[in-house]
């Protein structure tokens, strides 16, 4: 508890305390004291625990912000003891300060699930200064500086081991208690904690673009961004409370004009109606849901930008997947080469050689298996062709490495007769084919299980997107079971593949994009919901998708899907429980048989009731 709730505490019990003792007093002798000792002495437990809801009631007013909770407690308090309701006025307040204390630590301990995420905040970094170890500011430290990371220290930026080999622990950023290996030459992200040896490493980006703290940025804004359901509760405050404050002075006033009953009883009627309409159980437990929603997805490495996309995801009907990087590993390897004209070591060399400046997995993956490596200064004007493969100049000869739109562009004639299921790499020397070369991918671990669990979750149609040919993206559709798979399509037209979906989803359906986050910025950005897998140090995904699963492992995703379904189905049992309850007893209290103690069980006993509903979603699995 903070210090403010212990007081707040310390107050209830106190209050609390002289309560009972004057409840005890009135019962066992209630003459001792004259008549107008009773409501001065009640007044002394009802001002220590509600002088702050009168305060901010007046403060309110002053402001021009009149309808609010502390407005109708102040009233409805204050009218029962004009009403000659003494206790009853104290123990309202009583119970509201008990609900307020309940709702505040509630708040509280759901902040305290994505607070957690803050504990990877560096405190300072390690730089060596005239043969020294000095503890510097992270924001201090500059791009290309060396920082050493000790065992058990926290590593403060991004960068790449220069020296040392460890173990890092990524639980605090991917939920995983497996921890990475690292070595020199391998990058390493901040946040991360180093469990082991002692790493030198190089800074690639300064502090302020570091994973670490785009991270922590996502964390801190991501109440800003409401669901529907919390922006609809905000506006429903906004004209209720002033409704049901005019319904109750119409309740006091008009039927005893009416001849209809004493004054002393519709005024009573009316301060119970007061109280059974503070909307507190539905302004504080439906954003509770969402923020324990998003706590609890933290704790599984699952980053939400706010309660608006929790919400959409929780009606994905559709969810559109990339295949490489994302349904698959990859990590592409040479698994045939089919010559002619040319033996299998010239082939692989000569593709080498041609893919020798290009960084995609398939070039590398060439690269690989061509060994030794041959020399790069053969090699002259290479460039890449978006989508094709790749042209250059080998020993004075133009080489082509690419796919079959490669050498349909160039004219290149030859005969499709690989029976093997790969990307296949086909190779031509001055306009002549020389044969191709077969490389495979793996379906990723855990792969079939995500989406068989997705089913489960009520997701309606699984899409893959592939660059790949028809027979690899039918091949892997095959065994994933997925509904649907579009191959062969270019950057631009995995945009244009989800726009049509899109155009053909259901009335209330939302659909997701699930992509690696480095070349899948674009769609991520135009689907419903963008989610990026394995987006540690990928800033593209952190930026562009509105859900990050922070490590590789895809049945991730279903859990998101899962924490987003009961995060919406706790939000409606709190909407409906609360609704229907107030308006039961606002009716019996304007038809006088509902008290001012089921008034506080209304108001009090169903925000208490909501928030512990909305707290199941903290411990979310």
């Amino acid at each position: 508890m903070t210090k403010k709730q212990k007081k707040t505490r310390t107050r209830i019990v106190t209050a609390l305390v002289l309560f009972l003792a004057l409840e005890l007093a009135e019962h066992l002798a209630p003459d001792v004291l004259p008549g107008l000792a009773w409501p001065v002495l009640y007044l002394i437990p009802y001002g220590i625990v509600g002088w702050d809801v009168l305060w901010r009631a007046v403060r309110n007013i002053k402001n021009g912000q009149v309808f609010d909770e502390n407005f109708l407690m102040a009233v409805a308090t204050v009218g029962a003891f004009g009403c000659g309701e003494y206790p009853e006025a104290v123990a309202v307040m009583l119970f509201y300060q008990v609900g307020e204390l309940f709702q505040s630590v509630a708040v509280d301990r759901s902040r305290k699930s994505i607070s957690a995420l803050m504990d990877i905040r560096p405190d300072y970094a390690n730089i060596e200064r005239n043969g020294e170890l000095v503890q510097v500011d992270p924001e201090e430290v500059s791009v290309g500086d060396v920082i050493v990371v000790k065992a058990g220290e926290r590593v403060p930026l991004d960068g790449t081991v220069l020296e040392g080999t460890s173990s890092l622990d990524t639980a605090a950023l991917t939920g995983e208690s497996l921890p990475r290996d690292v070595q020199a030459g391998d990058e390493v992200i901040s946040g991360c904690v180093n469990l082991t040896g002692v790493l030198h490493v190089k800074v690639n980006k300064p502090f302020g673009e570091s994973t670490v703290a785009k991270i922590l940025d996502l964390v801190e804004n991501s109440s800003s961004k409401k669901a529907k359901a919390e922006n609809f509760i905000t506006k429903f405050a906004r004209y209720y409370t002033p409704a049901v404050v005019f319904a109750a002075l119409a309740l006091a006033v008009l039927p005893p004009l009416l001849g209809m009953g004493p004054w002393l009883m519709w005024v009573q009627r009316a301060l119970n109606f007061l109280v059974v309409s503070c909307p507190c159980a539905l302004v504080i437990s439906i954003p509770l849901s969402f923020f324990g929603g998003i706590g609890g997805a933290s704790k599984q490495g699952i980053l939400v930008k706010g309660g608006n996309y929790l919400e959409a995801l929780a009606q994905a009907g559709i969810v559109v997947f990339d295949k490489t990087g994302t349904l698959t590993r990859g990590t592409f390897e040479v698994t045939a080469v089919h010559p002619q004209q040319v033996g299998e070591g010239e082939l692989l060399e000569l593709a080498a050689l041609a893919e020798r400046f290009s960084d995609h997995p398939i070039s590398r993956s060439i690269q690989a298996a061509c060994q030794p490596a041959p020399d790069p200064a053969r090699v002259t004007d290479a460039k890449e062709i978006a989508g094709h493969g790749v042209q250059a100049v080998v020993d004075g000869k133009a080489v082509l490495a690419g796919n079959q739109k490669l050498m349909d562009q160039f004219r290149i004639s030859f005969e499709d007769t690989c029976h093997h299921v790969g990307t296949i790499i086909h190779v031509a020397v001055d306009g002549v084919y020389m044969g191709h070369i077969v490389i495979s991918d793996q379906v990723k671990e855990g792969a079939e299980e995500a989406l068989r669990d997705l089913k489960a979750a009520g997701v309606r149609k699984t899409v893959m997107l592939t660059g790949d040919s028809q027979a690899v993206g039918q091949a892997v559709a095959g065994q994933l079971g997925l509904d649907e798979v579009h191959a062969e399509l270019l950057p631009g037209d995995k945009v244009d593949q989800v726009e049509g979906l899109l155009q053909n989803k259901g009335p209330k359906e939302q659909l997701v994009f699930v992509g690696d986050g480095i070349n899948d910025a674009p769609v991520l950005s135009r689907a419903d919901i963008g989610v990026a897998m394995g987006a540690m140090g990928s800033d593209a995904a952190i930026e562009a998708a509105d859900i990050v699963l922070m490590d590789d492992d895809l049945k991730k995703l279903p859990v998101a899907v899962r924490i987003a379904r009961k995060t919406l189905r706790i939000v409606r049992e709190n909407i409906v429980f609360a609704l229907a309850v107030k308006f039961l007893v606002l009716i019996l209290s304007a038809v006088g048989v509902a008290n001012m103690w089921w008034a506080v069980f209304a108001d009090v006993g169903v925000s208490v009731i909501a928030i512990l509903n909305s707290m199941r979603m903290l411990n979310a699995k």
